[in-house]
């Protein structure tokens, strides 16, 4: 298999996404009742913490390319 860059945006993004699948699953099989409102926080704010660990990797990346090239 071919390594590839790790994203971490993209890890939480999926997570925020599996969680909110999850919660409806289960009011879809009937073990607990998920008010519809609650998607709108879960996936907005998931894809905004997503957004904010993208920039904040990107900047670290580039902060320790720069200083490798310097030496």
């Amino acid at each position: 298999m071919l390594r590839h860059e790790f994203e971490p945006g993209k890890l939480v993004a999926g997570l925020c996404l599996t969680v909110t699948g999850a919660a409806f699953a289960g009011d879809a099989g009937g073990l607990w009742e998920t008010p519809w409102i609650l998607v709108v926080p879960l996936v907005v704010g998931g894809l905004w913490l997503a957004v904010v660990t993208a920039a904040v990797n990107r900047g670290i990346r580039r902060r320790s390319g720069a200083r490798g090239a310097q030496r």
